[in-house]
């Protein structure tokens, strides 16, 4: 992954899906490997001053935190969730990939159906991702 960190086809259907879930409460969608880390969109309201290396770092943890919650009564891991002044942070992996969303403010159920359908497309793509960083 030398130019982009992610295929210009996965980066369309995760806005997609995206777009359809969200609607207007949409503001980020970030994607991110390992070794890679790219913003998908960000809405035109808000500055481009995050620290996307610095949170890719933080969700990174994400790829080997979840076999912490294996065998539980929880039930398999689907996403996280952070709440902040200004808006939600919700990082779905799957695979050797994964992708944070943030939004305004929204129900439960809304982020459940965003985490279902960020689920599918990074699945459907989890195939063409180098695992190994190569």
């Amino acid at each position: 992954m030398e130019d982009e960190a992610i295929d210009p086809a996965l980066a369309e259907e995760l806005h997609s899906v995206c777009r359809t879930a969200v609607g207007d409460e949409l503001r980020s969608i970030t994607y991110f490997t390992e070794d890679d880390v790219e913003q998908v969109y960000l809405r035109s309201d808000l500055d481009r001053t995050a620290d996307l290396v610095g949170f890719a770092d933080h969700e990174r943890l994400g790829f080997h935190g979840q076999s912490a919650y294996r065998n539980t009564q929880l039930g398999e891991y689907q996403a996280t969730i952070r709440m902040f002044e200004n808006g939600y942070l919700s990082r779905v992996i799957r695979g050797p990939h994964g992708v944070w969303v943030t939004t305004d403010p929204m129900s439960m159920e809304r982020f459940e159906e965003l985490t279902s359908a960020l689920a599918v497309v990074l699945d459907e793509f989890a195939d063409g991702v180098d695992a190994d960083g190569a």
